[in-house]
């Protein structure tokens, strides 16, 4: 076993959920590191009908700048564009209608904190998968932790360093097949299937 320090995204990358869901690792989520801008903490990657298209929540500047205290603003109706995309994407593809119901969960009330909404993410998708995991929120920033490090992984502006096989997407006839995107696009093409395809994830 190793514990591992991870940061806690919004409807995570497939390559976030193969380090989580393994075995091996312990989890520890980071909460105390100050806001990044542009990472996947609150964007999320899905399969538009013009390819890749990032969904990205606005955040309230309150002065604080450590993650767990990120607030998520609420000035524009994010909330109700971002399941219309989702659906907009997903509703020809063979699973979203078993998963929808639980999807649109996500998206019913307004939480404050960002750290509290992606956690409710991710406890949606482990239902999903029907799955459980354990971890645990780490106490303080260290610039260098115990844990294997993770936060400056998965980055939202280069290449996945995780290798994937390709499987058919909603668009993929059109534009080819995109790598990496949010775990939606993975339970929603792939369905019951998608913890075997997690598993088989390789990091280059």
């Amino acid at each position: 076993m190793q514990n591992i320090l991870l940061p806690v995204f919004y409807l995570p990358p497939i390559s976030w959920f193969s380090e989580f869901l393994n075995p091996e690792n312990e989890v520890v989520f980071e909460q105390f590191e100050t806001f990044p801008k542009q990472t996947f903490r609150n964007r999320t990657n899905i399969y538009g009908a013009n390819g890749k298209l990032s969904l990205i929540i606005p955040i309230n500047h309150n002065g604080s700048r450590e993650f767990k205290n990120a607030e998520m603003s609420y000035r524009e109706d994010w909330q109700k564009l971002h399941w219309k995309s989702i659906k907009t994407a997903y509703q020809s593809s063979p699973y979203f209608e078993y998963y929808e119901d639980k999807l649109i969960k996500l998206f019913e009330n307004k939480e404050k904190f960002l750290l509290d909404f992606n956690i409710k993410s991710i406890k949606i998708i482990l239902d999903i998968l029907k799955t459980e995991k354990a971890y645990s929120l780490n106490k303080e920033y260290i610039k260098n932790p115990e844990e294997v490090n993770f936060r400056e992984k998965f980055s939202a502006k280069i290449p996945s360093e995780y290798e994937m096989d390709e499987y058919y997407q909603t668009f993929s006839d059109k534009m080819g097949f995109l790598n990496d995107l949010s775990i939606v696009d993975l339970i929603c093409n792939k369905g019951p299937e998608s913890m075997t395809y997690i598993k088989h994830i390789k990091k280059l």
